[in-house]
């Protein structure tokens, strides 16, 4: 096993994550939780965007969007997806890949209903990633949905979580001269006992 210290210490990944962004949102002065998220589309187009991790868990990372969106029908199509935080305040990375399932509903029920009203109402007038003739046009669609809805509207059932199920994390962090230090865990199966850690060359 590759011999590890310092921001690098400990045995469980999803810790160390969890460690890195704590850090992270004491520094960064935006959306600490902010990734990349990569899918590829059904002809194997890769696409990027970036998302908000709401959660790491003890085995995945968790954000929210809506699943007719262009990511979640790409999920959909090939449920495998690779992440990137960047945080230049900290001078480190976390790549991630791996599979991805659907958060339970209860779980996105219970965090929908954390979200501010306007965002709520939000979701459920917005057909994400369709095109759109103006602004005017979703600005009616919400309060529509406003009126109809009131002030606790439901989840909608074409919103919700995914989890990423990490087969792969790479921890990264900027050194002098380039000479980054490079640290990552790999499994077989999102299922497996452990993991293999091992120094990448920078």
């Amino acid at each position: 096993m590759a011999r590890r210290g310092g921001i690098f210490a400990g045995d469980d990944p999803f810790a160390i994550a969890r460690r890195w962004l704590a850090e992270a949102g004491a520094r960064e002065p935006s959306d600490p939780n902010a990734a990349a998220l990569a899918t590829v589309d059904p002809q194997g187009m890769p696409d990027v965007r970036i998302v908000l991790i709401k959660e790491i868990t003890d085995d995945a990372f968790v954000f929210f969007t809506n699943y007719e969106s262009r990511k979640g029908r790409e999920l959909a199509a090939c449920p495998r997806a690779a992440l990137n935080f960047h945080w230049k305040s900290l001078a480190r990375q976390i790549r991630v890949r791996g599979l991805v399932e659907r958060e339970s509903a209860e779980r996105s029920d219970a965090y929908y209903r954390t979200r501010p009203l306007g965002s709520r109402i939000g979701a459920w007038a917005s057909r994400q990633s369709r095109p759109l003739g103006s602004k005017a046009a979703l600005l009616r669609a919400v309060a529509r949905e406003r009126a109809r809805l009131g002030g606790d509207p439901p989840r909608p059932p074409f919103w919700g979580g995914f989890r990423i199920l990490p087969l792969e994390i790479e921890f990264w962090a900027a050194g002098r001269f380039r000479l980054h230090d490079r640290f990552r865990w790999q499994r077989p199966a999102v299922d497996a006992a452990g993991w293999e850690i091992s120094r990448l060359q920078p």
